[in-house]
């Protein structure tokens, strides 16, 4: 009996300790909305995104000029291809096009005078830094954009640039990032014209746009 009893004691100890050391076990918590995506940043994207732009625009003719400051949205789609080159660098081109409304007027001497960005795109090269669940990057590139102006007449033209900028995707899962962007483009000089008797004047611009896209990799 007494044996029974010291092993008794025994069994009743070693399940204590059993339910003890179980209760020391916590899993580690899991933080919502990071996903480490650490080295599969490589392959092929698409996307959405939209955004906001302010424009600076610059009528010139012989003897004068006259400023105009554009803004509006941007709605767009973009493509492209990253390629992972090892310790954390990851490089890419991607190519995008977009809608936008970017308007102003302004009253002239013979009128009113009003000018519209009315679509825009580039084709970049991005380099950028694996950091898990972030990837900052730099991008640069050739951009294009297409303008519209009315006075006395409708003149329209396309603008060829370069653009360039900065930005980060945040993985929101393994296939899906959210892209935070910012680019300067400057496009280059055009002619349009100005009344209904063909008198022709440059246009030249530059924009600032910030843009928020989702890009779905495959």
């Amino acid at each position: 009996m007494f044996r029974l009893g010291v092993l008794a004691a025994a069994l009743l100890s070693a399940s204590v300790s059993a339910a003890y050391a179980a209760d020391l076990i916590v899993d580690a918590p899991v933080t919502p909305g990071v996903v480490d995506v650490s080295g599969t940043w490589e392959g092929p994207y698409v996307g959405v995104f939209g955004g906001y732009a302010a424009s600076h625009w610059t009528d010139t003719w012989s003897g004068g000029s006259m400023e105009f400051d554009p803004t509006g949205w941007l709605l767009g789609v973009a493509a492209g291809v990253d390629l992972d080159l090892g310790n954390g660098m990851v490089a890419g081109v991607v190519a995008d096009i977009a809608w936008s409304n970017q308007e102003d007027s302004v009253i002239a001497q013979n009128g009113p005078h009003s000018v519209n960005i009315d679509w825009q795109g580039s084709v970049r090269g991005r380099l950028g830094f694996d950091a898990g669940s972030f990837l900052p990057y730099l991008t640069a590139g050739v951009a294009i954009a297409h303008g519209t102006a009315e006075y006395d007449v409708v003149s329209t033209n396309t603008h060829f640039g370069w653009t360039a900028g900065a930005g980060v995707e945040v993985a929101v899962t393994e296939d899906v990032s959210l892209d935070l962007q910012y680019r300067y483009s400057k496009y280059g000089v055009e002619t349009y014209d100005i009344v209904a008797t063909s008198f022709p004047y440059d246009v030249d611009f530059s924009t600032h746009q910030v843009t928020v896209g989702l890009n779905w990799r495959f």
